[in-house]
């Protein structure tokens, strides 16, 4: 936005403040003026006539007066000026960083020292938004990079087998494998647009009990926990929380579906339990299997990440499960914790915020 040049805040605050020591004299010499003409004489004696007592003392203050109202001026404007300046510092240090992160460079940080006081809690929070903007762009770079890495791999295969079938038109293979490659980019193209939509929040939120969406979930994955003979297990008390039913239904299938597809031995159980604890309503899911590092749990929920120990089933996965999960319950304003089980396997809680009508304090 285009603005006329003006006067600098700390010009406008040396003058404000050599006019308030002006006005200040101004009105000090102007009593002693009054004072000195109609209420005092030589002598000492206090007088209420209105005739006064000696010009010539009046006379007299006219000059050392001016005298007084210039040095009180030099000493305002002076004296203003510095204080500005010093208490104007940190916003050119604002200034600075906020000038680097427009060029692009995010991992400036003010860390202005002192003690706590509007400047500083300016800069900590200026601090705290270039951190979490970095770690936001840094995560879109690894994420576009992985992205096209995924979208990459299918359309090769897609291109060699269409080139078999150009060389040998009555071979049947190329067809089936187009065919599941197809669904793989499908699938993968679809999680990419959830993920999407989730990170954008573009939702109306809406009364959502999570038991009824495990339920659900837990309903439509019987089949392939049977498959491979993963015992499921529900227990599901009443969890009412606000969001969008869409993108909880999936947060929920993507923890169960990926429960049962990472389950070593088969043969194992996936337990899902919702309930509502203090002020939160609560998911649950863990599964038996292998055991897990507690630093590589940490990098599960991030794109493209893909576990070990998984059961063999028709479902490839795009490795985007926990990261779609963590992902809307960001947008939910919830929090995502992975935990790796002493005999193996991992657990998944999401705590997301309790519904106004659930609360303890909600009005009956």
């Amino acid at each position: 936005m285009a603005r006329p040049p003006g006067p600098s805040v700390r010009l406008k605050l040396a003058l404000s403040y050599a006019g308030v020591v002006v006005v200040a004299g101004i009105v000090l010499l102007a009593a002693l003026w009054v004072s000195l003409r109609y209420f005092f004489r030589p002598d000492g004696l206090i007088i209420t006539t209105t005739h006064p007592f000696s010009d010539g003392v009046v006379l007299s203050f006219v000059p050392v007066a001016a005298v007084v109202l210039g040095f009180l001026t030099v000493v305002g404007l002076v004296g203003g000026w510095v204080l500005a300046g010093r208490m104007l510092a940190p916003l050119t240090r604002l200034t600075d960083a906020t000038r680097l992160a427009a060029t692009g460079s995010l991992t400036h940080r003010i860390r202005l020292p002192g003690r706590r006081d509007e400047f500083r809690e300016l800069a900590d929070a200026f601090d705290t938004m270039l951190a979490r903007l970095d770690a936001h762009v840094a995560a879109q770079r690894r994420f576009a990079a992985n992205a096209s890495h995924e979208l990459r791999t299918p359309l090769a295969i897609t291109q060699a087998l269409l080139d078999v079938a150009r060389l040998d038109p009555d071979h049947p293979a190329p067809l089936a494998r187009l065919r599941e490659v197809n669904t793989r980019a499908i699938d993968l193209t679809e999680a990419l647009l959830l993920l999407s939509r989730a990170d954008q929040r573009a939702f109306t939120g809406e009364d959502v009990d999570l038991s009824l969406l495990a339920e659900e979930a837990t309903e439509a994955l019987v089949p392939l926990a049977d498959r491979h003979g993963v015992a499921l297990e529900t227990v599901t008390d009443p969890a009412p929380t606000v969001g969008s039913p869409a993108l909880l239904l999936q947060l929920t299938t993507n923890l169960v579906l990926n429960a049962i597809v990472h389950n070593l031995p088969e043969h194992g159980t996936v337990r899902i339990r919702t309930g509502a604890g203090p002020g939160a309503a609560e998911l649950v899911v863990e599964n038996t299997g292998a055991l897990l590092d507690p630093r590589s749990v940490a990098t599960l929920a991030e794109p493209f990440r893909r576990g070990t120990g998984r059961v063999r089933t028709d479902h490839a996965g795009v490795g985007l499960g926990l990261a779609i999960v963590a992902s809307i319950t960001e947008a939910h304003d919830g929090t995502l914790t992975l935990t790796p089980l002493p005999s193996g396997g991992l657990r998944v809680s999401v705590l997301l915020r309790l519904s106004a009508d659930a609360r303890p304090d909600a009005p009956e």
